[in-house]
């Protein structure tokens, strides 16, 4: 089965590695250059589940200077799944977090799946001192606003596929109940339409 409804946007501050993960996640390798996105990139993947299904997505990567912030908003609008990505480097990222998660819920789509990943990983096994958000800060984050979390080094590549992977395969089950209820709503509209109306008998009948 292919879907090309499935729609996963990348969102947060500049510099924090949104083009990496992308490019790794899509190509297995890292970007051609380390220019900051301007407005929107997005690529398509097809991806196999893990009962065998084969759905596509669109992977939109979306600038995170404020001069954009309206067309990166606006992009938002229909995805079913995010990576809300922060450097664990730099404090001000994860204090932007919960700005970027409200726009994303203004205009997305209301069940939408949020995935946190704290990204550069690399950075401080270069250079311990570098970390500026613990992975208890981030791991807490998550948790208080029921998101899944990770932390990634997208420049290596560790743990991005993994993180594609829990937030496709949970917006394909959400995607299924939501289905699934509709059609059992509909269902029970049908057997209520149809249900016979029943006439008291008369007691001298």
């Amino acid at each position: 089965m292919e879907d090309i409804n499935y729609k996963i946007v990348l969102l947060g501050d500049a510099g924090v590695g949104k083009t990496y993960i992308l490019n790794q996640y899509v190509r297995g390798q890292q970007p051609k250059n380390n220019l900051p996105t301007i407005g929107i990139e997005f690529a398509t993947k097809t991806v196999t589940l893990q009962d065998g299904g084969k759905i596509q997505v669109s992977i939109w990567d979306t600038a995170g200077q404020e001069r954009y912030r309206a067309i990166t908003t606006n992009h938002f609008r229909g995805a079913s799944g995010a990576l809300l990505v922060y450097d664990i480097t730099k404090e001000k990222t994860f204090e932007n977090l919960t700005r970027w998660m409200e726009e994303l819920k203004t205009a997305a789509n209301k069940d939408v799946v949020m995935f946190l990943v704290g990204n550069k990983t690399d950075l401080v096994e270069r250079q311990t001192n570098s970390r500026k958000v613990t992975k208890e800060e981030g791991q807490l984050f998550a948790t208080k606003n029921q998101l899944f979390f990770e932390e990634t080094s997208a420049y290596r590549g560790t743990n991005i596929a993994s993180c594609f992977e829990k937030l496709i395969e949970e917006m394909y089950i959400r995607k299924n109940l939501l289905i699934t209820q509709q059609q059992q709503s509909q269902s029970q509209s049908q057997n209520t339409q149809l249900k016979p109306i029943e006439t008291p008998m008369c007691s001298k009948c």
